[in-house]
């Protein structure tokens, strides 16, 4: 493994760093989530149009820049430094990758170009609040999660004029405006009980309570900044991805591919938003002054300070490895990554609003909203100890049998 970075992985950082300082302060996140779509559509056509994040790790044929999962991570950790909402997440890292691996030529060629340039966003629909469970993270995606033939989940059904949905999905990010649902469905009943992926235009989907087949409806969220929906499916008609011979594809396995290099993903997000809100909480401590003097000249607060420092760094550490690992083929890493950015984020974030006193409790700080995502992402992504169980599950660290390498 090179640990130094490419003069096209720095420009990445650099341009994006620029950019978000001048257009992406707290005051403008504040506004951004207050809108329909949650994010600022002048901003997201800069990030799509101009600098091609949304195909940043999509093949050139598709309209993609050709990068890995290494650059999307390292874009990703400057978009956390910001906490800038946009569904790059949504798209990028966990629509445009399953649209890779599962989609037929046809549905390649028609909607990734579209991805690619911004134009089309997408959104992950899984049964009920299953999405860390579906994406492999937090446990075992081969079971019934996707409804199992039984009642509740997202079940599928296969008429003469294709396929029909219905369930209902809680924890679908940016669902609420994405122009393309990837759903997952389970169908074939017990005696060939599989789950699928399947297609939902933008055009079948109704926001509010319309009379739709389906309705989708933008859930209040602890963390604002990761918009979240509902989605409801009543008889919707919908497409395979994929073709009918590509139905007993490993779905389960591809899905927590996906979430593997997601994690890797989400762990570099996590590091740029501690690295952030310590950088911030530094620059407070060398101003607000106790007793005529500083605090941060108290050796407790350079402790607690550096103890912080460590943390983040370790935690970045292994987010690049985790990001450069996936991107190699490795398996089973981002989860552990994931882990440790998350709980290098929330103490940050803690200690944050701690050192900054009273002002630091106050929804005007900023302080506030890196707490808000450090909460938000152990509540959809772990928790912490649940990651770091099942990455323990998967290598047979306490199995009392041979550990897998």
């Amino acid at each position: 493994m090179d640990a130094t970075f490419t003069a096209e992985q720095e420009e990445i950082r650099r341009t994006l760093r620029e950019l978000l300082l001048k257009r992406c302060g707290p005051e403008e996140v504040r506004t951004a989530v207050q809108t329909a779509d949650g994010y600022d559509p002048a901003l997201w056509e800069t990030l799509a149009q101009q600098l091609g994040l949304p195909g940043l790790a999509l093949p050139e044929a598709y309209g993609g820049v050709g990068c890995s999962v290494t650059e999307l991570a390292l874009a990703s950790e400057e978009l956390g430094r910001s906490l800038a909402p946009s569904p790059l997440l949504a798209t990028a890292v966990l629509g445009a990758p399953l649209l890779l691996a599962l989609g037929s030529e046809d549905q390649r060629a028609a909607l990734l170009p579209r991805i690619s340039s911004g134009e089309l966003t997408a959104a992950l629909a899984v049964p009920g609040a299953s999405l860390t469970t579906a994406l492999g993270l937090t446990g075992d995606n081969r079971g019934d999660w996707a409804g199992g033939g039984r009642a509740g989940g997202v079940q599928a059904r296969q008429t003469d004029g294709g396929w029909r949905l219905y369930g209902q999905a809680d924890q679908v990010l940016d669902g609420h405006s994405a122009g393309l649902l990837l759903v997952a469905a389970h169908t074939g009943g017990f005696a060939r009980s599989r789950t699928l992926l399947f297609l939902v235009q933008d055009s079948l989907v109704q926001d509010g309570s319309g009379s739709g087949g389906a309705t989708r409806v933008r859930l209040t969220s602890l963390d604002e900044t990761r918009s979240q929906a509902r989605v409801q499916l009543r008889d919707v008609e919908a497409e395979l991805l994929g073709d009918d011979e590509s139905a007993d594809v490993d779905v389960a396995g591809v899905l927590a591919g996906v979430g593997d290099s997601a994690a890797a993903v989400l762990a570099a997000e996590a590091v740029g938003a501690a690295d952030r809100v310590l950088e911030r909480t530094v620059e407070y401590v060398k101003q607000r002054e106790q007793f005529g003097r500083a605090i941060g000249s108290f050796q407790a607060v350079k402790h607690r300070l550096a103890d912080l420092y460590v943390q983040v760094q370790a935690a970045r550490s292994a987010a690049y490895y985790a990001a450069w690992a996936t991107g190699a083929g490795e398996e089973r890493v981002g989860g552990l990554a994931l882990a440790q950015a998350l709980e290098a984020l929330r103490i940050t974030a803690s200690e944050a609003v701690q050192l900054h006193g009273g002002i630091g409790f106050t929804w005007e700080h900023e302080a506030h909203l890196y707490f808000k995502r450090a909460a938000g992402d152990e509540l959809l992504f772990g928790p912490v100890h649940r990651l770091r169980e099942h990455a323990a599950d998967a290598a047979r660290l306490f199995g009392g049998g041979e550990v897998a390498v």
